[in-house]
């Protein structure tokens, strides 16, 4: 293992029962541990405590999720069958992340290999999300004094509604989404920047987007933190993305951004988000693909 001061978080110890079949991609967690390994130290993550998650989220909420009082119409919505499992693993995926962010202020890039929870509201739970990470950090760190000026840059396919949502009106945050405007989710929210793309995109044409409209975006609003994420359902052959990039076009959109933070000089914590290709082992290759460009990039 090449000697550097960088590490990831995993949630991938923290499992939950899921029905046989089911479409969540567990496999991947474990599967891009095991790949990084030999590459950096990977973390179990720490659960979130229940009062930081009440920064945002609200706390009656919070209270019934914890008990299992929730209607079949939330369960639905969220996507998963409710256990103390799956709400521990939740707690554990943004607690990941927050670990990533203290790591990221100190060494300049924290890794968190889940996360990315971007369609959780403040009391709703959608699309496999239950607490929304990245608005949690932005305000555990604005509220904290830690960053003046958080960038969330979601370059998952679907569009961060949540995130959207929780941060509207607060001016210390840049909320950036480029995703299919035709797919999940089909209301969508106001970022203060949405790029809705059509179905089919290829590398070239979202490597453009990136460049002449994403990256002086960011330089426009100058943050003092990044967050990213990274969601390679961007790829040809996704499940649930409608997209037409290859590995090559995931990684090289990697490097644009992290060689734009490193440029800045701006603290960058990596979120994997989403990713369900039919090709499992190009889903865990593409995710694991983010922390190698980072190594890379900023080692």
């Amino acid at each position: 293992m090449t000697a550097h001061p960088y590490r990831a978080w995993s949630p991938a110890s923290f499992t939950f029962p899921l029905p046989e079949g089911h479409r969540f991609p567990a496999y991947k967690y474990e599967g891009v541990r095991q790949l990084l390994l030999s590459h950096l130290p990977v973390l179990d993550t720490p659960a979130l405590g229940w009062a930081e998650a009440a920064r945002l989220h609200d706390p009656h909420w919070l209270r019934r999720w914890r008990r299992g009082e929730i209607s079949a119409a939330e369960e639905r919505a969220f996507g998963l069958p409710w256990s103390t499992g799956v709400v521990e693993r939740a707690r554990r995926a943004a607690g990941g992340s927050l670990a990533a962010l203290h790591d990221a202020l100190k060494v300049g890039w924290g890794a968190n290999l889940a996360g990315g929870t971007h369609h959780a509201f403040a009391d709703r739970a959608e699309g496999f999300c239950l607490l929304n990470d990245a608005a949690l950090l932005t305000r555990h760190a604005l509220d904290s004094g830690l960053a003046g000026r958080v960038a969330v840059l979601d370059l998952d396919v679907h569009q961060g509604n949540g995130t959207a949502a929780l941060l509207a009106g607060e001016a210390r945050a840049f909320t950036l989404s480029v995703h299919g405007e035709r797919n999940y989710p089909f209301r969508k929210e106001r970022s203060s920047l949405d790029l809705g793309l059509g179905d089919g995109v290829t590398d070239a044409e979202y490597l453009n987007v990136l460049r002449a409209q994403v990256l002086p975006a960011l330089e426009a609003f100058h943050p003092d933190l990044l967050l990213y994420l990274a969601g390679v359902d961007v790829l040809a052959g996704d499940r649930f993305g409608r997209f037409a990039l290859t590995l090559a076009g995931v990684r090289e959109r990697n490097r644009m951004v992290l060689r734009w933070a490193k440029a800045a000089d701006i603290p960058v914590v990596t979120m994997m988000a989403g990713g369900y290709n039919k090709d499992h082992a190009l889903t865990v290759e593409a995710h694991a693909s983010v922390v190698l460009d980072a190594l890379d990039v900023l080692g």
